[in-house]
């Protein structure tokens, strides 16, 4: 308990002034009872090789003046969240590399079974208003399951409790039955979710994962989408295959 109240803590503590930075992006990444240990290092090797993905560099070097902030947080119940990576200034390749370095060193700790949404997403608040003065404010968040904690992520966005981020969806689908048929319909229920509790903001969106498998994939996907600029107005779709990546539309289908 000690332990966690620390984090806590710092994740609250206030950072001195920063240079001039484009995106401050805090990534949370779900590492609740429904993720196994298989999942857990799928799911931090695949941010990892998103963030060495060559457009992904690209993407971040490409206002050398005004970079971009990076922090990176893992969350379960209602009553944990731990920070992987503290703020920092993505601001050249050696940083880039610390940051990869440690998702792949990173060692799970043993995390509550419940899967607490709305809590990760103020939580996630809480650091990127103690983070860096960006331009924009980006919370990335990452779940394969609908909240079940306290509180609802519909009265954290009701309430004011996220006022001034963006946020963002990565949903992760399971395949339950054959075909890939399950799979399609749980990523565009959880799709749905997400779009109706967790994403706010005019340019707000959802991305999905076939599976821990496909994490990377996706991560880049989304990564590449929040650091290049995104025109003011762009809403999330609301129906069909929006929320079903070409991988799982059955053949035949445009994609």
């Amino acid at each position: 308990m000690k332990r966690l109240s620390l984090v806590l803590w710092l994740a609250l503590l206030p950072l001195p002034t920063q240079a001039a930075c484009r995106l401050s992006l805090a990534i949370a990444l779900d590492v609740s009872g429904s993720v196994d240990a298989t999942e857990y290092r799928l799911q931090m090797s695949g941010l990892a090789a998103a963030l060495k993905d060559p457009d992904v560099e690209a993407a971040l070097f490409a206002i050398p003046e005004a970079p971009v902030a990076l922090a990176i947080y893992e969350w379960s119940s209602s009553r944990y969240q731990r920070v992987v990576q503290d703020w920092t200034l993505v601001e050249n390749r050696d940083v880039l590399i610390r940051v990869q370095t440690r998702l792949l060193g990173w060692q799970r700790e043993k995390a509550p079974e419940a899967t607490g949404l709305g809590a990760a997403m103020e939580f996630g608040k809480a650091m990127l208003d103690r983070g860096p003065a960006c331009w924009t404010k980006t919370l990335d968040i990452s779940g394969d399951g609908k909240n079940n904690d306290w509180p609802d992520p519909r009265l954290s966005r009701a309430n004011g409790a996220l006022a001034g981020i963006r946020i963002n969806g990565l949903v992760i689908a399971r395949d339950t039955g054959s075909a890939g048929e399950k799979m399609v319909a749980d990523a565009g229920e959880l799709s749905a979710y997400f779009l109706a509790r967790v994403v706010q903001g005019p340019d707000a969106f959802v991305e999905v994962a076939a599976g821990f498998e496909d994490y990377a994939v996706a991560m880049r996907r989304k990564l590449l989408r929040e650091i290049k600029s995104q025109p003011i107005g762009v809403l999330p779709k609301m129906s069909g295959d929006a929320f079903v990546p070409a991988s799982l539309r059955r053949s035949g289908e445009d994609q």
